[in-house]
């Protein structure tokens, strides 16, 4: 089971949803890749069986990567019958794979034809799947260009390539498909356009639990590049005890003072380039998440003497609560409770000591954050128990459930992600205990005041917020429609409203 799968059932297929077929369509440098990974990333993790099949690899391992651009070109008739090929292979072992009891397979490809969607839509309805497209459209070039220096010169066809070369040959690659790319029309089709890296979303169609369920996710998604940092809670003065919620010791306060020196000149000295210039842009903003406990808000707060850094809290990030646990050693634990312990090592994920949270428990709460996560385009720093950034940090690498409880997240180290199309690319730095001697308790106080005005109820941080923590991007919009009256059986036209992400489900 995957990290916050509800239940199980005989066919493994959830939310009485069937088998679905995510066909993504559009042209390259759109975002296909990137949304079909993340995509697959979150339905592995309410534990929907989702797997990605990508023409481009396929292509990849059939021919090669030494490929000329005019290759993927619709009207180059001398590469038709290959390509051909090697879109029906990929498109056999999806088939497969759904007979084998997968629920949701991503066709990852251009698909800008009409005569290739129809053939799709007809195949997969001859296994009862049910097709489902989400195009990525974009008219920004400024978007476009920043997708092909970002994501594309570092795909797997431009390894060894000088980088300006790459650009020029990617670009005409995407002039040769620009003649033969039809927008999709059909109503009778369920999909989802996304408009210049969710400026815009259409819906249509959609139907039951798990499709709009994926429409709520596109909506809160982006393709921006942005890093996510995360560093453990410091050392408070009573480390046993979880009702006291203790505030920091000295210790946690000079580990706090350290991490956001550290951070702070990490950041200075890491330019970020900018992907339509030669030249260097700011650094984006950071953004600082900590629970309402008080070692992880006081952590936090050693940021707030920068005017520029937004620091929130979100009880949700809390730890596990340890339950009957609690101010308990392990060995206490062990001769208490020996057959709990017994099952807690046979599935330390999912078991909870009485009155206690599991693993499970902790990642059901932290869907919230992991939408929101996915919405923020600043960059993010997440300072949380060791159990809080185990979940966050397991979902964003896609982990079983499995390997969750056993991550090492060691004490004075900043983890440092960056989500790219094809993978997270990943750091961790040594921060260095380097602060001078000073007044601690002093220091605390003065960090508390600065503190005092920002309440731990997430209901108050707007004055503090860019959005409101419940909604989507504010420049987004939602063009809703539904392909056939209930009453009439006749099309209606698309109909554009704005709306807050959390509204989008009751729309459908």
């Amino acid at each position: 089971m995957y990290p916050g799968q509800l239940y199980k059932t005989d066919s493994g297929r959830l939310f009485h949803a069937g088998a679905i077929a995510i066909i993504l369509v559009g042209l390259p440098a759109r975002g296909k890749t990137a949304i079909s990974r993340s995509l697959c990333r979150y339905l592995r993790w309410l534990g929907v069986q989702t797997s990605v099949f990508s023409v481009g690899n396929y292509r990849r391992q059939i021919v090669g990567v030494e490929v000329t651009n005019d290759f993927f070109s619709p009207a180059n008739k001398a590469t038709a019958d290959l390509r051909t090929k090697i879109a029906n292979a990929c498109l056999d072992d999806m088939v497969q794979w759904f007979a084998s009891g997968g629920q949701v397979g991503i066709l990852d490809g251009s698909n800008t034809t009409e005569e290739r969607r129809t053939e799709l839509v007809e195949r997969f309805k001859m296994f009862n799947v049910h097709p489902m497209f989400i195009e990525t459209i974009c008219d920004n070039p400024a978007i476009i260009d920043a997708n092909i220096r970002n994501v594309k010169v570092s795909s797997p066809d431009y390894v060894g390539w000088d980088r300006a070369d790459a650009v020029e040959d990617f670009k005409r690659r995407i002039e040769n498909h620009v003649p033969f790319y039809k927008t999709i029309a059909d109503l009778n089709l369920s999909f989802v356009k996304v408009i210049n890296a969710g400026e815009k979303i259409m819906v249509n169609n959609i139907q039951g639990f798990l499709q709009s369920k994926i429409v709520y996710y596109l909506t809160n998604l982006h393709i921006s590049p942005r890093t996510i940092y995360f560093a453990r809670n410091g050392v408070s003065l009573n480390e046993h005890s979880y009702r006291a919620d203790a505030p920091l010791a000295p210790a946690g306060h000079r580990y706090a003072e350290s991490l956001k020196n550290f951070l702070l000149a990490l950041r200075e000295n890491t330019p970020v380039s900018s992907p339509t210039s030669t030249t260097p842009e700011a650094p984006r903003p950071l953004t600082v998440w900590t629970s309402s406990r008080k070692r992880s808000f006081q952590t936090a707060a050693h940021f707030l003497d920068h005017e520029e850094i937004i620091v929130r809290q979100r009880s949700v990030l809390a730890e596990r609560h340890p339950g009957v646990c609690d101010l308990m050693t392990a060995e206490e634990i062990q001769e208490k409770y020996p057959d709990e312990c017994l099952r807690a090592s046979k599935d330390p994920y999912r078991h909870r000591f009485p009155r206690a949270e599991s693993y499970y428990d902790l990642a059901n709460r932290l869907e919230k954050v992991i939408l929101e996560l996915e919405r923020e385009k600043n960059d993010v720093l997440i300072v949380a128990h060791m159990s809080v950034i185990r979940c966050l940090y397991g979902y964003l690498h896609g982990l079983p459930e499995s390997e969750i409880p056993s991550l090492e997240i060691p004490e004075g180290v900043l983890l440092e992600l960056r989500p790219t199309a094809y993978a997270i690319e990943e750091k961790r730095y040594k921060i260095p205990d380097d602060v001078p001697c000073v007044n601690w308790q002093q220091q605390a106080a003065n960090l508390m005041s600065l503190a005092g005005s920002i309440p731990a109820s997430p209901v108050f941080m707007d004055h503090y917020l860019p959005d409101s923590p419940l909604s989507s991007p504010s420049s987004s919009t939602l063009a809703l429609s539904s392909a056939t009256s209930p009453t009439s059986g006749k099309q209606k036209e698309p109909m554009e409203l704005n709306s807050q992400g959390p509204e989008l489900s009751s729309q459908l």
